[in-house]
C-alpha cells in the first residue's frame, strides 16, 4: 500500500502551484520598478517564488509578496483615480472657459448699453439730467440679477417704469402746481392701468426678462456642470476595482513581462466596471448639454441677445416721447382718479417746445440697430459656445476609452497582450455603459442594486438644471424641483416601479476561454483531493 501512497503524493505535489525547474528567474527589474515607486525593498524577493499566495494577481512564480501585491494594489487604485480627476480637471478648465468668455461678452454688451444712456437720453433735458440716478439703478438692478441676484426682475422693472411716470409727470407739470409724494405716488400706480408709455414697457420687460433668465440660466449651467464634473471625479474607487486595476495593471510586473501592456478589451471591462456609476449620468449630463446649446442658439434668435440690451436707452427715450406727445389726454385722465393738484395746466411749455424742436432727429427703438460687427461677434460666441459644448456632449461613455488609451496596448497587439491571465488575446465581449450593463462583467464584480449616491445625487442636479433652462427658455426663472423623482433609481434603468432586485446571476452568465484558464489550477486541486483519499478507503476496506 505504501507505493500507491507515495505515487498519490507525487502527483499532487506535481500537481501543486510553485516555481517550475529553471524558472526561478531574477527579480532585479521588479525591485527597481518597486523603488521607483517610493517603495521599500524589505521583504522584496531577490529571485521568484511560489505565487499560492496571490490573491490579485493569478497564481505562479512571482516577484511580488502579499505586502507588494497589496502596496501596488492601492497604488493602482490611486494612480487611476488622478487619470480620472485629470480629464475632470480638463473639462472643468473648459467650462471655466466658456463661462469667462460669455460673461466677458455679455458685460461688455450690458456696459456698452449703460454707457450709451448719455447720448441718447440727453435730449430729454432735466428728465434725463436730473435723473441719472433712477436709470443707473435700473442697470446695477440688472447687473445684480445677472450676477445670481435673488431680486424679482419683473417687479423691479415694474417699478422702474412706475418711477420713470413719476418723475416725468412732475416735470411736465406747471410750475406753480405743488406735487405731493403722495399724489405722485398715486400718478405711478396708474402706469399699468393707463399704459402712458403705450405698449413700450410691456414689450421690452418681456424682451429683457428673456434675455436676462436665459443668460443667468445659461451661465449657472455652465457652473453646475462643473461642480458635477468636480465632485463626480473625486469618488473614490471600489475595492472591487481597485482588485481589479491591479491584477491588469501591476500583476505582468510581479509576472515579469512588465512590457506586455493590458489588451485594449480587457482594459474596456475593467474601466466601464469601475466607472459603472459614472456613467449612469450620461443620459442626464447629454439632456442638460443639448438644453444649453438650445439656450445659446436662444441668444441669436430675433430680437437677438445684443439688440435687446443695446436698445434699453433707446426703449426708454421712445418711452418718454410717448407720454410726452399724449400728455394733456393722460393728465386729464390722472386727475379724474388722483384728484386735481391745482389749476390744471397743460404742462410745461418749455419742455413741449423742446420736444418739437428734437423729435424730428430723435433716435427711437423702432429704428435702432447695433453695428454689424456686434451682431457678427454674437455669431461667433454663439457657435463657439456650442461647437465646444457638443465636444463635451459624449464625456462620460469616452471617458473608459480615454483611460484605456494611456493604460492599454493598441490595437495592433491583440494576441500579445495581458489578459488578466497570460500574454495573450482577451476573449470575453466588452460590456456596455453603466451600472445596469456590469452584471455579467468579468472583471470588476458589481452588486448593481447599490448604486453610488453621491452620484445619484448629481443626476438629480443635472435634471434640476435641465428643467430651469427648459424654463428659462419661456422667460421663466424657476427654481425646478421634482421631488416624486427617486434619486436611488434615477438613471440606473435597474429599479421598476420602486423595487430593485436583489438577486444577482453569477459573475459569468456564460463560459468565456478565459475561464478555462482559470479553472485548469482549481480541477487539479481536486482531482489531487481525491487521489488522497483514495489509499484511505482501500486501508478501512481492508481492516
Amino acid at each position: 500500500m505504501r507505493l500507491p501512497v507515495l505515487l498519490c503524493v507525487l502527483l499532487c505535489l506535481s500537481a501543486a502551484p510553485g516555481p517550475v525547474a529553471g524558472a526561478d528567474r531574477s527579480c532585479t527589474d521588479l525591485r527597481q520598478f518597486y523603488t521607483g515607486k517610493g517603495f521599500t525593498l524589505v521583504e522584496v524577493p531577490q529571485t521568484e517564488i511560489s505565487g499560492e499566495h496571490l490573491r490579485m494577481c493569478p497564481q505562479g512564480p512571482t516577484c511580488c509578496t502579499s505586502t507588494m501585491e497589496e502596496n501596488l494594489g492601492g497604488l493602482s487604485a490611486r494612480e487611476t483615480e488622478g487619470l480620472i480627476k485629470e480629464a475632470g480637471r480638463s473639462l472643468q478648465s473648459a467650462f471655466n472657459a466658456l463661462h469667462r468668455a460669455f460673461d466677458t461678452y455679455f458685460t461688455e454688451l450690458h456696459g456698452r448699453s449703460e454707457r450709451s444712456l448719455q447720448e441718447i437720453l440727453s435730449p430729454l433735458g432735466p428728465l434725463y439730467s436730473q435723473n441719472t440716478r433712477l436709470y443707473g439703478d435700473l442697470y446695477a438692478d440688472l447687473r445684480q440679477y445677472y450676477r445670481g441676484s435673488a431680486l424679482n426682475l419683473d417687479e423691479t422693472l415694474s417699478e422702474f417704469w412706475s418711477r420713470l411716470l413719476e418723475r416725468t409727470f412732475k416735470i411736465s407739470a406747471p410750475t406753480d402746481v405743488s406735487l405731493s409724494e403722495d399724489y405722485l405716488e398715486c400718478v405711478a400706480k396708474q402706469q399699468e392701468t393707463l399704459r402712458p408709455f403705450g405698449d413700450i414697457p410691456r414689450d421690452t420687460k418681456a424682451k429683457l426678462i428673456r434675455a436676462f433668465v436665459t443668460a443667468r440660466s445659461f451661465v449657472l449651467g455652465l457652473i453646475v456642470s462643473g461642480e458635477v464634473v468636480r465632485k463626480v471625479s473625486q469618488v473614490h474607487l471600489s475595492p472591487e476595482c481597485m482588485k481589479a486595476l491591479m491584477k491588469m495593471v501591476y500583476c505582468p510586473h510581479c509576472r515579469g513581462i512588465a512590457s506586455v501592456k493590458p489588451c485594449s478589451n480587457y482594459c474596456s471591462n475593467v474601466i466601464k466596471g469601475c466607472l459603472a456609476n459614472q456613467a449612469d449620468l450620461n443620459p442626464e449630463w447629454q439632456n442638460l448639454i443639448d438644453t444649453m446649446i438650445q439656450v445659446a442658439s436662444s441668444f441669436s434668435t430675433e430680437p437677438s441677445l445684443d439688440v435687446v440690451l443695446s436698445s434699453i436707452p433707446a426703449r426708454i427715450y421712445e418711452a418718454v416721447h410717448f407720454l410726452q406727445e399724449n400728455m394733456d389726454t393722460f393728465t386729464a385722465r390722472v386727475y379724474q382718479t388722483c384728484g386735481t393738484p391745482g389749476e390744471p395746466g397743460t404742462g410745461s411749455p418749455a419742455l413741449h417746445e423742446q420736444q418739437k424742436k428734437k423729435k424730428s432727429g430723435s433716435l427711437t427703438a423702432s429704428e435702432y440697430k447695433p453695428s454689424p460687427t456686434a451682431g457678427l461677434r454674437l455669431e461667433m460666441q454663439v457657435s463657439d459656445l456650442s461647437s465646444k459644448l457638443r465636444e463635451m456632449r459624449q464625456y462620460w461613455t469616452q471617458l473608459p476609452m480615454a483611460l484605456c488609451s494611456k493604460l492599454a496596448a493598441g490595437g495592433a497587439g491583440l494576441d500579445k497582450c495581458w489578459n488578466g491571465i497570460t500574454k495573450a488575446r482577451y476573449l470575453p465581449e466588452v460590456m456596455g455603459d453603466g451600472l445596469a450593463n456590469q452584471i455579467n462583467n468579468p472583471e470588476v464584480e458589481l452588486d448593481i442594486t447599490k448604486p453610488d449616491m453621491t452620484i445619484r445625487q448629481q443626476i438629480m442636479q443635472l435634471k434640476i438644471m435641465s428643467n430651469r433652462l427648459k424654463n428659462a427658455l419661456d422667460g421663466n426663472d424657476v427654481d425646478f424641483q421634482d421631488a416624486s423623482d427617486d434619486i436611488s433609481g434615477s438613471g440606473s434603468g435597474m429599479c421598476v416601479g420602486g423595487q430593485c432586485s436583489r438577486s444577482r446571476p453569477g459573475l459569468y452568465a456564460y463560459s468565456p476561454d478565459n475561464n478555462r484558464v482559470r479553472g485548469a489550477a482549481a480541477s487539479q486541486t481536486r482531482l489531487c483531493g481525491l487521489l488522497l483519499l483514495l489509499p484511505l478507503a482501500i486501508l478501512l476496506l481492508q481492516r
